[in-house]
């Protein structure tokens, strides 16, 4: 990896800025699983230990105001102090500002400031504005709001880290702007522990992978991971589909899908990829069916197995087949490297959540053989960890649409703004 890191530079007496992945579920007013929180430590302990003064700054869901209580990061500072066992300063519900100086400027070496949820302000999610104006451009009043929250954020700290994976898919203003604005005014701007182990595993498991090399890909929409699919053929050996996606690629081969999800627009494209994939993509032989099925209410009907890769008319599939197990486990069991991104079924049912299961037991099984895994996030991060397998795999991903965004070989802004070696 050619980025800097912060393992380069020196950060003694400095403000440091880290923009983390604190997006984590809360329940009843705590931190209900702190794996992100965990996984930032390396990074913020290295700062803390040379003497840094750390302000963290993190999303946490969809704050529908600029100021939401139900998505304050005070839990998120509650947790992180009893990991760190030290006090974590909270900073005001403007995420920038005078009393935000004020705070950061009054850090000791080694103490900590986190800054409120930085969605309060508008100015951090503007980038999205912009992708979906028809020039692709920001109106001068976005604009301004963009570049009053950039600043605001960089007149806090003499060094930028960016150790948030899960959102280096996204342009947005603690992402990027501040990492651009930081080394505009002659400090660092680099890459933490997570972020580059991330990029480590996910550009090595493309680049030279141990052969043979095999993807699993799951999930709902086959729309989500064309470009991916298109972008894996000329890499991988074999690429093994399951869940919804499968039925619409089922359907372009000329199989009976029954009333499973389909996404009828995309039939056409994936006849042409099915072309030119030939026997490298493997689709399910067998499905679990049902007649029912309600993903809101996690009820399913009565489960039946088909004989073959048709579903009845009325039935819709909601996993893969034993037979299907079988077969995935077998090329994944031969494999040298496996990516897996996506469920094999409606994982959030149990019943349906049989083929998934057995398929992380699978790949922690070839894992345990010698194999590299990297485990896409998502879902699948979330299947191996409830199976409690995550210690069996290589890797797993803190981010599912920024590891799918690197494997598809998309430009991810926020990393190619930090500095290089």
């Amino acid at each position: 990896m050619a980025t800097r890191t912060i393992a380069d530079i020196d950060v003694s007496g400095k403000r440091v800025l880290m923009r983390v992945d604190f997006n984590v579920p809360l329940a009843g007013g705590k931190v209900d699983d702190d794996t992100r929180i965990k996984a930032a430590l390396p990074s913020i302990r290295k700062v803390l230990e040379a003497g840094g003064r750390l302000i963290l700054m993190s999303h946490l869901g969809r704050p529908k105001s600029e100021y939401d209580a139900d998505a304050s990061l005070k839990p998120a500072a509650g947790r992180l102090s009893e990991l760190l066992g030290k006090p974590v300063q909270v900073g005001p519900k403007e995420v920038v500002g005078p009393e935000a100086e004020k705070l950061a400027d009054g850090l000791e070496p080694g103490g900590v400031l986190l800054l409120e949820n930085v969605r309060f302000d508008p100015g951090e999610t503007m980038p999205d504005q912009a992708r979906k104006a028809p020039d692709g451009k920001l109106t001068d009043e976005q604009q301004a709001t963009h570049d009053r929250l950039v600043a605001g954020l960089a007149k806090l700290g003499d060094a930028y880290v960016n150790d948030a994976f899960g959102t280096c898919h996204r342009k947005h203003a603690s992402m990027y702007g501040v990492a651009k604005a930081v080394r505009d005014k002659g400090g660092p701007a680099v890459a933490g522990f997570l972020v580059e182990k991330e990029i480590r595993y996910l550009h090595d498991a493309l680049a030279e992978p141990k052969r043979p090399f095999v993807a699993v890909l799951g999930g709902a929409k086959v729309s989500d991971k064309i470009k991916l699919i298109s972008s894996l053929l000329s890499k991988v050996d074999r690429i093994l589909i399951g869940g919804a996606m499968a039925y619409t690629l089922l359907k372009a081969r000329g199989a009976g899908v029954g009333a499973s999800r389909v996404e009828d627009d995309q039939v056409e494209s994936m006849k042409s990829i099915l072309d030119e994939a030939g026997e490298k993509i493997i689709l399910p032989c067998d499905h679990v069916v049902s007649g029912e099925l309600d993903v809101k209410a996690r009820t399913v009907g009565e489960l039946r197995t088909t004989d073959d890769e048709s579903i009845p008319q009325g039935l819709m599939g909601v996993d893969i087949g034993p037979k299907t197990v079988e077969q995935f486990a077998e090329v994944v069991g031969s494999a040298g490297t496996v990516v897996w991104n996506g469920p094999m079924g409606v994982f959030e049912i149990e019943p349906c959540a049989q083929g998934t299961k057995a398929l992380a037991e699978a790949v922690a099984k070839a894992t345990d053989g010698g194999a590299v895994s990297v485990i896409g996030g998502g879902d699948s991060a979330s299947a191996v960890k409830q199976l409690g397998l995550s210690d069996r795999m290589t890797h797993v991903s803190t981010g599912g649409g920024a590891s799918l965004t690197y494997l598809e070989g998309k430009p991810m802004p926020p990393i190619e703004v930090l500095d290089e070696e």
